[in-house]
């Protein structure tokens, strides 16, 4: 009454399987420290793009009000009107469309007068502390080169 029809079954076995896993986690060993190295260099750079962005920002700022926002403005100032009716009549903004956080998640730091130049516009880094190495290093307007 029923006729079985033969079919062939394809498929891979459990050792061809291990075998693509072990080359994926070779070929993942042998790119991670590379990529990895490029993000942390990434973010130092984008840090570095960002903070010029602000200093020049901040040089349109002072050619219309004569004078860089102070330290309690910040560098939002750049985005909104400050309060100071001097200031906020010169105001030619915005300077920036928005103030952003450096690629750690923390906002840029700003001081006027600086501790470091005229004015000072920095990040602390990855680990947020002052001073450090490599990527935990502060980056500011006064080390951009």
């Amino acid at each position: 009454m029923y006729k079985h029809i033969a079919r062939s079954q394809s498929g891979f076995t459990l050792i061809e399987i291990m075998v693509v896993v072990v080359i994926l986690g070779i070929l993942a060993a042998l790119v991670a420290p590379s990529v990895i190295g490029n993000v942390s260099e990434a973010r130092i750079t984008a840090a570095k793009s960002d903070i010029r962005n602000i200093q020049n920002a901040l040089e349109m700022f002072r050619l219309h009000a004569f004078r860089y926002p102070t330290t309690d403005e910040g560098i939002e100032a750049l985005v909104s009107s400050p309060a100071d009716a001097d200031a906020s009549d010169k105001w030619k903004g915005p300077y920036l469309p928005k103030v952003s956080n450096d690629p750690w998640g923390r906002p840029y730091l700003y001081l006027s007068p600086g501790t470091r130049a005229e004015i000072d516009v920095y990040s602390l880094g990855r680990d947020g502390q002052p001073g450090g190495d490599g990527e935990d290093a502060d980056i500011g307007n006064w080390n951009l080169d």
